[in-house]
């Protein structure tokens, strides 16, 4: 039988970094996508470029706590 405790996966949220700090986007508020990472295999923040609906352009997308 498999153990049950914490796995190599967990939920993590990213968030639009342009976001915060721009005054002049689209409508307000702050983008959000929620993925999943192995800790395992990435001890480090991700950081990844996606499309923030706020902008409406690509912006790059950190790790959040």
């Amino acid at each position: 039988m498999a153990k049950k405790g914490k796995g190599a996966r967990l939920v993590i949220t990213l968030e639009c970094t342009e976001c915060r700090s721009n005054p002049d986007k689209r409508s307000n508020g702050v983008n959000r996508y929620t993925t999943m990472k192995n800790r395992r295999n990435t001890t480090a923040r991700l950081e990844l470029k996606k499309f923030c609906t706020h902008c409406n352009k690509h912006t790059i997308h950190k790790e959040t706590k």
